[in-house]
């Protein structure tokens, strides 16, 4: 009778090790997924079949005012409204994102409380608050606190519709943008700044240099999402009579009556605007995801152009 090792209990049985095959390994059935998949192309198959034959879509209509004069005004509105409330919301947002990293407890609290208040209220209720500043303060003037004025003109002379939006959409842009920042600066590892310092750089040149570059990559992706929101927010501009895309839009089929149509040619045009946006935002962080492992490029395009990207490095490796 066989005896079992003496470092070997009763329970345990010698391993015998067969080789496996990976190459011809299955992966592991999902019955769920296939469900799920079927479903999907069910739905989509349905949604595209009601696209092409409800007529009450009107694509003739759509195409019709795709590139009207007045839809393409409003376009450039929109456009001229997104840049310029942008402009605002980075520049302040940058000032009230220092300040809420200060040492000074008086700007800290100067820019927390701009960030609470334009935050904490809704962006529509903002427009309309400064498109009717001239209930609060009838007069606007220029002189010496306390003292003389120089220049003063009436507030609804000098408020019109789009000078209205144009703070209401800044304004309210630059409170999200100073977090954005924010999030961004202080996400970098406080040692390598410090080493920095110790090396003797200054700290401009440990900012622009070190901090920057590194907080892009956190910055760039809700930096996007908020100008996106904001060619979207820019809708809110109808409401106070502010001629932009949907505001255009509304003046055509208040008209015409053809509502569904016109409302798809507004979409077409924000979605285009938002897809542009999209690859923007792509080549950016691209640009700044340089030496990381986690860039973002998942999408087959993204693949498709880092392996171009690649072979064109690998060719010029070669001739050279």
């Amino acid at each position: 009778m066989a005896t079992l090792p003496s470092n070997q209990t009763d329970l345990e049985l010698p391993v015998t090790h067969h080789p496996v095959d990976v190459a011809r390994a299955l992966s592991p059935r999902r019955p769920a997924t296939w469900v799920l998949s079927i479903i999907t192309v069910v739905v989509a198959a349905q949604l595209v079949h009601l696209l092409l034959t409800n007529p009450n879509f009107e694509w003739d209509v759509v195409a019709q005012y795709l590139n009207s004069e007045t839809v393409l005004q409003g376009v450039v509105m929109t456009l001229f409204l997104t840049v310029t409330a942008m402009t605002i919301g980075l520049v302040l947002g940058g000032i009230l994102a220092v300040c809420r990293l200060s040492d000074n407890t008086l700007l800290r609290a100067l820019a927390s409380s701009y960030i609470w208040f334009f935050r904490g209220t809704p962006q529509l209720v903002q427009l309309i608050f400064w498109f009717n500043i001239g209930l609060l303060v009838p007069v606007l003037s220029i002189g010496i606190p306390f003292g003389p004025t120089f220049a003063s003109i009436e507030s609804n002379t000098l408020v019109t519709p789009l000078l209205a939006a144009i703070v209401g959409l800044g304004l309210h842009d630059a409170a999200y943008q100073a977090e954005i920042y924010r999030a961004g600066l202080i996400s970098v590892d406080e040692g390598q700044l410090e080493a920095a310092k110790a090396l003797g750089m200054k700290p401009m040149r440990v900012f622009f240099r070190i901090q920057l570059p590194q907080a892009m990559r956190f910055i760039v992706p809700p930096t996007f999402n908020s100008i996106i929101a904001l060619v979207k927010g820019t809708s809110l501009v109808s409401v106070i009579g502010g001629a932009e895309l949907l505001f255009s839009v509304k003046e055509i089929y208040s008209q015409t009556y053809q509502t569904v149509p016109l409302l798809i040619v507004a979409s077409i045009w924000y979605l285009f605007i938002t897809t542009v946006l999209n690859g923007v935002q792509f080549f950016i962080e691209r640009h700044y995801g340089r030496g990381s492992s986690r860039n973002g490029s998942s999408s087959p395009v993204a693949r498709f152009l880092d392996r171009r990207a690649a072979e064109r490095n690998l060719n010029r490796g070669m001739e050279s």
